[in-house]
């Protein structure tokens, strides 16, 4: 760890860093059960209740690019606690919400607030950790994280039974002011801040996406989400309507995809024993393109072949994460913020664009997830393939410095 924290320690920093990473699913996920109760309880439509979705990913998206350049202005601390402020405040508000439209317009102001911690969450840990140390800090918070979408509803539906969808809120309420305890005992992490005005600390996404090594990256690695984020799309369709699952059926298989996905991090960590960095990827794209092959041509022949199919591909997906998240951010010296931002941005914008390309033909969903995968896994191959020939910036400078000896 670059810069100690004496209050938190090197246990509580990571604890702390689960838990602000976690924001985004645990911010959703817990009242899916209650979706239909809030229908009722609102007197509202199930297109009305599902908007308090939809919106918050909108905003949330647009959140990220909103403070990711502010925290290399005024510091991960500051806009950490401004923004678990207003996500608290919201989630309270969202609990004593009396029609849809405040619901609405709570979870916007929740969303936008709990997008400056999640962004600021990966900038901290490029402020705190190195190389090798920082890939195994992000595999161990991303293999945690990932639980939390299989967790959630299961604590959503026990507080249900126990009391109404406001309650689910109170909790979220809670969460926020617990996060805002431990932001409090956080010491600064960031070294050096940007000096020019708040105007131009925005225009410093632009320069970010000026470094082409940074931009190409962004392509291979944001791309790989669609395929994951168009099975969460076309998953239920597929068990429930092609294979005559049960809607709890369907859980089951779900929640051990989701454990596959918790795998992927620390397979990682593991193989990158034997395997280097650059080796893993490749062969994870080249998963990716098999499993859609097998997908698209016998994936609707059984349940028990498509689901390990599915599982495979998320794992492959789910593995790139960590070395491409850390290869971007290594791209950078400085304007962490703002790639974080950036790769946070993009990865919601495609895995959005995953799950409104796999319904196109909604008569064969099962192939059309086989295409997606298929195209990915070769358009993200090509690409890293074209910037693992790119020279990096200290060779070139060292090419430089030879030539003019």
């Amino acid at each position: 760890m670059k810069n100690k924290q004496p209050i938190l320690g090197n246990t509580g920093t990571l604890i702390f860093l689960v838990m602000i990473s976690a924001f985004p699913p645990l911010t959703t996920d817990p009242y899916l059960p209650a979706l239909p109760n809030m229908e009722a309880a609102l007197d509202t439509t199930q297109s009305m209740v599902n908007f308090t979705l939809s919106s918050y990913f909108v905003v949330y998206a647009f959140g990220l690019l909103f403070w990711g350049p502010l925290s290399e202005k005024f510091g991960r601390k500051p806009i950490l606690l401004i923004g678990a402020s207003i996500y608290v405040v919201a989630s309270f508000l969202c609990a004593n919400s009396g029609s849809i439209e405040q619901l609405i317009g709570f979870r916007i102001v929740q969303a936008f607030g709990g997008s400056a911690v999640t962004v600021v969450a990966v900038a901290i840990i490029k402020d705190l950790y190195d190389g090798r140390e920082r890939e195994k800090v992000m595999a161990t918070i991303m293999s945690l994280v990932v639980i939390a979408p299989m967790v959630a509803p299961v604590i959503g539906a026990l507080l249900l039974k126990v009391a109404t969808w406001q309650m689910i809120f109170v909790v979220l309420g809670i969460f926020g002011l617990l996060s805002i305890v431990l932001s409090l005992c956080l010491t600064e992490t960031l070294a050096s801040r940007y000096s020019g005005s708040v105007v131009r600390s925005w225009g410093r996404l632009g320069v970010v996406l000026k470094n082409p090594r940074f931009l190409l990256l962004l392509a291979v690695f944001s791309l790989a989400p669609m395929s994951m984020m168009a099975f969460v799309a076309a998953g239920p369709y597929i068990y429930v309507e092609h294979f005559n699952f049960s809607e709890q059926e369907f859980s089951y298989i779900f929640a051990i995809n989701a454990l596959f996905a918790s795998f992927g991090p620390r397979a990682y960590i593991k193989i990158t024993q034997y395997w280097s960095a650059s080796r893993i990827i490749s062969f994870c794209f080249m998963l990716l393109i098999l499993c859609g092959v097998l997908t698209f041509s016998f994936g609707e022949a059984s349940a028990w072949l498509f689901a390990p199919l599915i599982g495979l591909a998320t794992l492959a997906t789910i593995t790139t994460r960590v070395p491409g998240t850390n290869f971007m951010l290594e791209q950078q010296d400085k304007d962490t913020g703002s790639a974080v931002a950036i790769i946070q941005f993009t990865s919601m914008i495609c895995g959005a664009m995953g799950m409104m390309l796999v319904s196109v033909e909604s008569g064969s969903l099962i192939k059309s997830l086989g295409v997606i995968q298929l195209s990915i896994g070769v358009t993200s191959g090509l690409l890293w393939l074209v910037w693992s020939r790119i020279p990096s910036n200290k060779q070139n400078n060292s090419s430089t410095s030879s030539i003019s000896n």
